[in-house]
């Protein structure tokens, strides 16, 4: 690695004087702050971040033909490689300057009184609890951050890399090629006789039982010996799931190592989070999509073909005429039965289509419900996640093979990697649609999270990559830092405990890390244009994530609080509609989106929710455009009904089974309340219907909005206080900042206060684009 710079070398830049100017400026505060006994972590982050930024904007100084080099790799950043490298040292110090000038104003207004900051709790990395509702830090909540991926080769223990500003998880599965060795659990560890590698497990046991952290079970590939025994080991495998799931080869060897993993490391503070049990599982199996440009799932081996027809055998009862009149087929027996991958978008809608995407699900669900049983053969009581893409969740896309509610009710904890940006994809010419009325995509985080806490209520919730940073198709060099504070904000009031951002490339002295040093063209290109443009070339990014930690974290308990608030309007989610209908939730997103800002949380519905969950938990289930349900669905909102509950649907919807037969059945109001929208009733008014019915458990309290346009932008949640008033997030996640008044239906606002300084603000105020607010309402 290149060494550090002189201190001669870094005297040069004007820039970097003014910053270390600066800084002694914040030093001198922080010693006044803390004679006064005021807490100054914020500003120990601030310093530490911009001293470690003014380091590497040297580096990056003197080593632009690397810096070049790596914005080479990136496909929007490579045709000005060498403009963005000759900026980026400056770039950094500007920012720099920034940060430290918005830390002094800061710190100034603590220390004359006019702001009132509460303290932010120190994380002791070695002591929290996993519960069923939170993380606790000394038995408050906390909400954790930590890096996916960091400068792999830099031991746990070196501080300067593992701590409170970046995060301090210990974690495994950094490398994402496994036949270098790393901390991952990775098929290479076991040897073709059958024994272990015993250097690849010693970095497992050599992880120091001090920290929370968590280990990746990573899947992409598998060691050659194995391909040499069985040609087939791989056969319609996806880009992260490098195998087939149901050869036995397969599922032999994983289920050792599995088993070995669980033994090793049963009890030991890096699961505490879980082993998250495989990065980014799907099985696209539709013609044109996109996987299949990479070869992925254009055939499926003799062993899923064998089990789909077993599969089948059992889903028609043995009838094969009645699956032959089903398919419009003429096979003489299950045993013959054959299905082309990738499979037409033209049967969609069609038995085939449901039928196959139904056992995808199943597949995989057997997958990962094998590996985790080999996993607690040794260790009982392992937490599991899967880290499943949120937007396979949103997207109207269903040949992916992931029954996102069955693979969250399976494991101990919620896992994903949800995404979101702030700007334009590259290379996209026309409005993204998120853009015609907010100030960031927004959508995928809130829709799913809100579906998996629906599903899952007490679990945790582990967002291990969130790529709310950057993207491979999208990163802004300048990110705003409102949007950061935004984006984290909102993912963590829909349930997120602990995350860890794509990613942390910077070795102490400024340098990237080994993987992305020297010439890259036998690396994945993915990770070395990753590293352009990221947070480790914004100081003002990184500093800004850990900023809303502390905040957050001084407001935990009040977050969970409003986590914690009843949903007490469901919407119901049918996969059967998902899979057979093109635009399914497309329109559901619509509908979630027309509630989305009216001051109550969302939750979902679906037949397993209502059979196995209190159905006192809310009043009322909104049925949309879901035409497509099971007999079984049906029935759960039927006897839901029968027992008193809500069901608010429209004309459109129940009117079939999986396979698109007429159902005669109509559903019956029982002792409960059915309300049958009118044909053609606008979003609009299916929103206003369905908020009356559950006003009986809304606030009193009304938020009413300007903004400039016709659509609202400020998401809000209440809770009560101890007080007798309220506690009030607001998120403005609209284009435009906002005017907002707040008033009871009941009673007089005496004060309004912005938790976070303490300042007053009355009951009409201003909340700027991507503004947070936490307020004490009297």
């Amino acid at each position: 690695m290149t060494s550090i710079i002189s201190c001669e070398q870094t005297l040069t830049s004007p820039l970097e004087k003014e910053a270390l100017a600066k800084i002694e400026i914040l030093e001198s505060l922080m010693q006044d702050a803390k004679s006064k006994s005021i807490d100054v972590s914020r500003e120990e982050t601030l310093l530490w971040f911009s001293k470690e930024f003014i380091k590497f904007a040297n580096w990056d100084e003197a080593n632009m033909a690397q810096v070049e080099k790596a914005f080479g790799y990136d496909g929007h950043y490579k045709k000005d490689a060498a403009k963005h490298a000759a900026e980026l040292p400056d770039y950094e110090r500007t920012k720099v300057n920034e940060i430290l000038d918005n830390g002094i104003k800061q710190l100034q207004s603590v220390l004359d009184g006019s702001i009132k900051r509460r303290p932010a709790p120190k994380i002791d990395w070695g002591n929290i609890e996993v519960t069923d509702k939170a993380l606790l830090n000394n038995g408050k909540p906390i909400f954790l951050h930590d890096y996916f991926s960091k400068t792999v080769g830099q031991p746990l223990t070196n501080s300067a890399v593992y701590n409170d500003y970046l995060g301090n998880m210990y974690h495994g599965g950094e490398n994402l090629y496994e036949e270098h060795q790393d901390r991952a659990i990775n098929p290479w560890l076991l040897n073709e006789d059958g024994t272990f590698d015993q250097d690849r497990l010693k970095l497992l046991t050599d992880i120091p039982d001090t920290n929370i952290g968590f280990l990746y079970l990573w899947n992409s590939g598998l060691p050659e010996w194995l391909h040499k025994k069985d040609s087939t080991v791989a056969q319609g495998r996806s880009l992260f799931m490098g195998l087939d799931i149901d050869n036995p080869n397969v599922r032999a060897h994983w289920g050792k190592i599995a088993k070995k993993a669980g033994a090793l490391t049963n009890g030991k503070k890096v699961t505490q989070l879980g082993f998250v049990l495989a990065n980014e599982p799907h099985w696209f199996a539709e013609k044109g999509y996109w996987t299949q440009r990479y070869g992925e799932m254009n055939s499926i081996s003799d062993h899923t073909k064998n089990k789909f027809r077993t599969w089948l055998s059992k889903k028609y009862h043995g009838n094969i005429s009645a699956l032959n009149k089903n398919w419009e087929s003429a096979f003489k027996d299950f045993n013959a039965v054959e299905i082309t991958i990738p499979i037409d978008t033209k049967y969609r809608g069609k038995p085939i289509w449901y039928d196959w995407c139904r056992f995808a699900m199943f597949r995989s669900l057997d997958w990962f419900t094998h590996i985790q049983n080999e996993l607690r053969t040794n260790a009982p009581e392992a937490p599991t996640s899967i880290k499943m893409q949120p937007r396979y969740f949103a997207e109207n896309y269903r040949s992916h093979g992931l029954d996102f509610e069955t693979l969250t009710e399976l494991t101990s904890i919620i896992g994903d990697d949800a995404k979101a940006q702030s700007s334009r994809t590259f290379g996209r010419k026309n409005p993204e649609p998120w853009e015609e009325h907010y100030a960031y995509s927004w959508e995928e985080v809130a829709f799913s999270y809100d579906f998996m806490e629906s599903v899952a209520p007490n679990k945790i919730h582990f967002n291990s990559e969130t790529h709310f940073l950057s993207l491979s198709r999208w990163k802004d060099l300048n990110t705003p830092v409102d949007y950061v504070r935004s984006v984290f904000w909102l993912a963590t009031l829909h349930g997120m405990d602990a995350s860890t951002s794509w990613f942390w490339a910077r070795d102490p002295d400024g340098s990237p890390e080994d993987r992305l040093e020297g010439d890259l063209d036998f690396w994945d290109p993915g990770l070395g244009g990753a590293y352009a443009g990221s947070a480790n070339m914004q100081p003002q990014m990184a500093n800004e994530i850990a900023q809303v930690f502390l905040d957050m974290n001084s407001l935990s308990e009040a977050i969970i609080a409003l986590r914690d608030e009843r949903k007490p309007l469901r919407i119901f989610y049918s996969e059967t509609s998902a899979i057979n209908k093109k635009t399914h939730m497309t329109e559901l997103f619509d509908l979630y989106e027309s509630l989305y800002f009216e001051g109550i949380p969302l939750g979902y519905a679906t037949e397993k929710i209502i059979t196995k969950q209190d159905n006192a938990s809310w009043d009322a289930i909104l049925v949309y455009k879901t035409p497509y349900v099971t007999d079984k669905e049906f029935s759960a909102l039927q006897n839901y009904l029968i027992e008193g509950g809500t069901v608010i649907t429209d004309a459109e919807s129940l009117l079939k089974n999986e396979y698109g037969a007429n159902r005669k059945a109509i559903l019956t109001k029982g002792k409960g309340n059915l309300i049958t929208l009118e044909k053609g009733i606008s979003l609009k008014a299916i929103a206003t219907k369905s908020l009356n019915e559950v006003k009986e458990s809304r606030s009193d309290l009304i938020l009413t909005e300007s903004n400039g346009t016709s659509q609202k932008g400020c998401t809000w949640r209440v809770t009560k206080n101890a007080k007798g008033g309220y506690i009030v997030n607001i998120l403005n996640i609209g284009k435009n900042e906002a005017k907002l008044n707040l008033k009871l239906k009941k009673d007089t606002i005496q004060s309004v206060t912005n938790m976070m300084t303490g300042e007053e603000l009355g009951t009409t105020f201003v909340i700027k684009k991507s503004g947070v607010l936490m307020l004490e309402i009297e």
